[in-house]
C-alpha cells in the first residue's frame, strides 16, 4: 500500500530538518572557529574560513602547558581503558552469577546494585578523598580507576544481568555435558554472546569517564596525571583570547571519542535492543 506524500508529512520532515540543523550548529561553530586565522575570529565570526588554517592544531598541540596535551591524553586513555576493562570483566562475571543462580541472596545483591545507581557519587567525594589520601594514592591513576569502577559497577551489573537473563541455557548445558568448567563456559560460550551489551557498557561508561571534569579536578588537579578535560580548563585560562587554539584543543580531545563511538555504535544499538540475532 503506497502512502501519499501530504503537507503533514512535509511539515514533519521540515521540523526534523530544523532540529537537525540546531544540533549541528554547535559542531559547525566548533570546527569553523578552530580553523579560523587570528584576524577572522571577531571580524567574521559566523563565516566558515575560505582558507582554513590547519596550523592551529599543530600550534595548540605544541603549546607548553603543564601537563602537556600528550600527557593529558595518555592519562585519560589509561584511566578510561583500565576502568572499562575491569568493569566489563568483573561486571559480566557478577551478572552471570546473579542471573543463573536465583535466590534470596542473589535478589538482595541485585537490589543493592540498583540502589547504587540511584545514589549520586558526588555525595561520597569527601570521604573518598580522605580515604585515598590516607592510603597515599591521591593524584594517581589507581585512585581514579577505583573510583570509576565503584561508580559504574551498579549500572554495569544492571545492564549485563538483564541481558544474561534473556540468553537460552542450551549452549551452556551442552558445554557442561562436554566437561567444561564454569569459567570456561563463561569465557568461551557466554561472553561472546554478550558482545552487544558489552559495546553498550563500553560506550556509556567510557564516554562519561573520558569527559568527566569534576572528579578529575578534585583528585588529579595540579598533578602530572590530570586528564584532558582538566587540561582544557587550564588551557582556556591561559589562552583565553586565542579561541581558535582553544577550539582546536577541544576537537583533539573529542577525536578519540568520535572514532570509538563510530566503531562501536552498532553494538550499542544491539545492546539496547537485547536478545540474540543470527
Amino acid at each position: 500500500m503506497n502512502k501519499r506524500y501530504t503537507w503533514r508529512t512535509f511539515g514533519h520532515e521540515l521540523v526534523m530538518l530544523v532540529l537537525a540543523a540546531g544540533f549541528c550548529l554547535p559542531l559547525y561553530i566548533l570546527i569553523s572557529v578552530a580553523l579560523k586565522p587570528n584576524d577572522q575570529l571577531f571580524t567574521k565570526p559566523w563565516e566558515f574560513p575560505a582558507q582554513p588554517d590547519w596550523g592551529n592544531f599543530s600550534e595548540a598541540w605544541g603549546e607548553r602547558t603543564d601537563p602537556t596535551l600528550t600527557q593529558s591524553l595518555l592519562s585519560s586513555a589509561i584511566i578510561t581503558i583500565s576502568a572499562v576493562v575491569i568493569l566489563i570483566v568483573t561486571g559480566s562475571l557478577c551478572s552471570y552469577v546473579l542471573a543463573r543462580r536465583p535466590g534470596r541472596l542473589s535478589n538482595l545483591l541485585y537490589v543493592l546494585f540498583l540502589l547504587g545507581i540511584i545514589v549520586p557519587f558526588q555525595l561520597c567525594i569527601v570521604p573518598l578523598y580522605v580515604g585515598f589520601r590516607t592510603a597515599g594514592i591521591t593524584g594517581t591513576y589507581l585512585s581514579m580507576i577505583i573510583l570509576w569502577v565503584g561508580v559504574f559497577m551498579p549500572l554495569t551489573v544492571f545492564l549485563y544481568t538483564g541481558f544474561v537473563r534473556q540468553l537460552p541455557r542450551d549452549y551452556e548445558e551442552s558445554a557442561r555435558v562436554d566437561g567444561a568448567g564454569i569459567f570456561r563456559i563463561f569465557f568461551r560460550v557466554v561472553f561472546p554472546l554478550l558482545r552487544p551489551v558489552t559495546g553498550t557498557v563500553a560506550i556509556m561508561t567510557g564516554l562519561f569517564i573520558w569527559n568527566d571534569f569534576f572528579a578529575s579536578l578534585v583528585f588529579l588537579g595540579g598533578t602530572q596525571n590530570a586528564t584532558i578535560p582538566v587540561a582544557i580548563y587550564s588551557f582556556v585560562g591561559e589562552y583565553l583570547t586565542k579561541w581558535n587554539l582553544v577550539f582546536a584543543v577541544v576537537i583533539i580531545a573529542l577525536a578519540p571519542l568520535v572514532i570509538f563511538f563510530v566503531l562501536a555504535q552498532k553494538q550499542m544499538i544491539r545492546g539496547f535492543a537485547g536478545g540474540i540475532r543470527g
